[in-house]
């Protein structure tokens, strides 16, 4: 009924008009005392075939309005098929709309080449920030003090900051580079565990871990990355106790501290992007990008991460990764 009520707004102009020119002639034949029915007849004729027209109209307009309704669902760059041009008001409006379609290709080169720039300038600076970074790792590994091994912490946190940059850039270029494969679980998480190795030393805190057998179809360097990220964070968050690695079924990995927890109000938003928090805000030092992209690299990956948390009580980080992933190689 929509249609058909904006169809004959839309020719109102046309129906008034044949009516008024209707009521003209029957004015005129009724002033000179002639039968009206002479009037009658050829009105009636005119009638059917103005109705017989509006049909043939309509049927046209639907079609055309059906059409549009398929296009406007259409990605813009695959806007193509305009119904055929009827009027010059047909003709302005394409027109009008290849010009938006030009305009709009040429922003998003620009803003391709801009930002492919953007990441060729970054991905640079990376490759080039991590060669100061190794030097300054080796030349510390030769002295054993209270200050080395905190100015190890932070070099390590300087590097994760780095990855986080070099990730970051990855998942919003036009291709990624994950590479499927079926991997053993638990030397993944071991190599990431022993990156921290020396913050649980530091801060006394424990650490359970239980052997994970079990194999994922996934890419190892995103999915160390994410680990890492979770990782960081509950040793950060956790002032004394401990964390927790383990296992559950099918094959959903566990990771459990005894830190300070999120807040509720906090924890539904945990993922968004730039989203600190109350305990973000504490730390005057947190990004909030790390969980973020931790969300969208298991997104990628076929995997989920949910985090179940109170605040005081700590927080469990679940990553399921029974989910297949889209490819293998």
């Amino acid at each position: 009924m929509g249609f058909l009520g904006a169809y004959l707004r839309e020719r109102r102009k046309a129906i008034l008009l044949f009516l008024g020119a209707v009521l003209v002639f029957a004015v005129v034949f009724a002033l000179y005392e002639l039968p009206l029915g002479a009037v009658g007849y050829p009105a009636l004729l005119c009638g059917v075939l103005f109705l017989l027209c509006g049909l043939w109209d309509l049927h046209a307009a639907q079609r055309k309005h059906r059409r549009l309704e398929e296009i406007a669902r259409l990605p813009a760059p695959l806007m193509e098929g305009f119904p055929r041009v009827r009027s010059q008001g047909d003709a302005d409006y394409q027109d009008i709309i290849a010009a938006l379609r030009r305009e709009q290709n040429r922003l998003q080169t620009d803003m391709s080449l801009r930002f492919q720039n953007m990441a060729d300038y970054y991905t640079t600076w990376v490759h080039q920030i991590k060669t100061p970074i190794a030097a300054m790792k080796l030349a510390l590994q030769q002295e054993d003090s209270a200050l080395s091994r905190q100015v190890s912490e932070e070099l390590q946190r300087i590097e994760q900051y780095v990855e986080m940059v070099l990730a970051y850039l990855r998942l919003d270029a036009d291709a990624t580079d994950y590479v499927f494969r079926e991997q053993e679980l638990d030397p993944i998480v071991r190599e990431a565990v022993k990156k921290f190795a020396g913050q649980f030393i530091r801060k006394k805190l424990r650490l359970r871990y239980e052997p994970l057998r079990g194999r994922v179809l996934t890419d190892e360097k995103w999915l160390s990355f994410v680990i890492e990220q979770v990782l960081s964070n509950a040793v950060k968050y956790t002032p004394a106790g401990g964390v927790e690695i383990f296992l559950e079924e099918p094959l959903t990995l566990c990771i459990r501290d005894t830190g300070i927890g999120i807040a509720p109000e906090d924890l539904p938003r945990v993922f968004e992007k730039s989203y600190t928090g109350y305990n973000g805000r504490s730390d005057k030092k947190a990004s909030g990008i790390g969980l973020y992209l931790c969300k969208r690299i298991c997104a990628g990956l076929g995997h989920e991460i949910r985090i179940q948390s109170a605040p005081g009580e700590g927080t469990v980080v679940r990553l399921h990764l029974e989910r297949q992933a889209g490819r293998v190689e």
